[in-house]
């Protein structure tokens, strides 16, 4: 029994390592699998251990994507305006606790009394203007809000001053209107459009020469189309014709895999904002929810680690920046086929990378 016992335990390892799978047999299959449609990078402390691109940008030309293919970046665009935020906090440019009304004194909506900080982490009580939450409705009926063209003021205006529904900072209610009025507190601390206070504040000191904002007039080389499956019948379908910039300062912007990793870099690593600046921003609110980022713990491999997740999506445009903070691991997904589950597929590509096993 004894020996039976000791070849048992010296079996062990070889059982377990037998059951662990690399990132890349992971990620290939697990692509394969659900037709995956991007590119997918996995860094860890400054060095890529695996970058790859799947399927088409361009499926009526069968052109593939490749790691240089620009991507929406659909709400990760919310990320760098809390930086920018925090950026102008440390400047003593803005104050976290001031309302709309001393920042934005023309700001006309019901929400004046909410304050930066509650527009950073979705409790303004401002009524929401994203109504429309489905396919299939969008379809039917448009998106007004995308559709036509407005300029930020129109948007801050028209689609961003609507009634407090709320009381300020007693409800989580995710409201692409918050990163609106953020946009243009931006550009009253500034003094410049928020476009040219991104790239002097952020792009342009990283080098992210394919990283910025959409706009339906400009053509952009190396950009993807998007598409996304029509729920009546499964097809693929081309995304409904919008105005990008639109989504303004909580959405329209398009990066590229290794720009997005060179940006958590410096953002998690303190070279963008300062260390007190990052734990606010980290700080889980109501769902989870810091500034411009969801933050949690999960347990992986029998160990608690802090995340930071970032997703973003429009139409077929879906993306992931996500951050195993103490494990200096980041994983970037980047798709323009809204067919994956990337929260699944984000969150198993770290547990592989940890653990080496893809549990759910």
């Amino acid at each position: 029994m004894k020996k039976w016992i000791l070849g048992c335990l010296a079996l062990w390892p070889a059982l377990a390592m037998a059951q662990t799978v690399s990132t890349a047999a992971f990620i290939e299959a697990y692509a394969g699998e659900h037709d995956f449609s991007g590119t997918v990078l996995v860094e860890r402390a400054g060095r890529v251990e695996y970058e790859r691109s799947f399927g088409l940008a361009n499926r009526a030309f069968a052109v593939p994507n490749t790691p240089d293919t620009r991507y929406w970046i659909g709400s990760i665009t919310k990320l760098f305006t809390a930086t920018l935020v925090m950026q102008l906090v440390e400047e003593g440019r803005l104050n976290l606790d001031a309302p709309i009304r001393t920042v934005l004194p023309d700001y006309a909506g019901e929400g004046r009394e909410a304050t930066v900080r509650q527009l950073l982490n979705h409790t303004s009580g401002i009524a929401n203007f994203d109504t429309v939450t489905d396919a299939a409705t969008a379809l039917r009926e448009g998106i007004p809000a995308y559709q036509l063209p407005h300029d930020s003021g129109e948007l801050l205006r028209r689609y961003a001053s609507g009634k407090r529904v709320h009381a300020p900072g007693t409800t989580f209610d995710y409201n692409n209107g918050d990163y609106v009025i953020l946009g243009k507190i931006v550009e009253r601390a500034t003094g410049m459009p928020f476009e040219q206070a991104l790239s002097r504040r952020i792009l342009a000191p990283l080098k992210l020469a394919d990283t910025g904002m959409l706009r339906q007039a400009e053509i952009l080389p190396r950009l993807a189309n998007t598409y996304f499956v029509r729920e009546s019948d499964g097809a693929l379908i081309n995304d409904l014709p919008v105005y990008p910039e639109n989504w303004y300062a909580a959405g329209a912007m398009y990066s590229t895999v290794r720009d997005l990793y060179v940006f958590a870099d410096a953002l998690y690593g303190g070279r963008l904002i300062g260390e007190d600046s990052l734990k606010r921003m980290l700080a889980p609110g109501l769902d989870d929810y810091g500034f411009g980022v969801w933050s949690y713990e999960s347990t992986i491999a029998g160990k608690p680690h802090r995340i930071a997740k970032r997703p973003g999506r429009i139409m077929g445009a879906q993306a992931q920046l996500y951050r195993l903070l103490d494990d200096e691991v980041t994983v970037v997904i980047l798709a323009n086929v809204g067919n994956t589950d990337l929260d699944e597929f984000v969150a198993r590509i770290g547990r592989v990378v940890l653990s080496g096993r893809p549990e759910r």
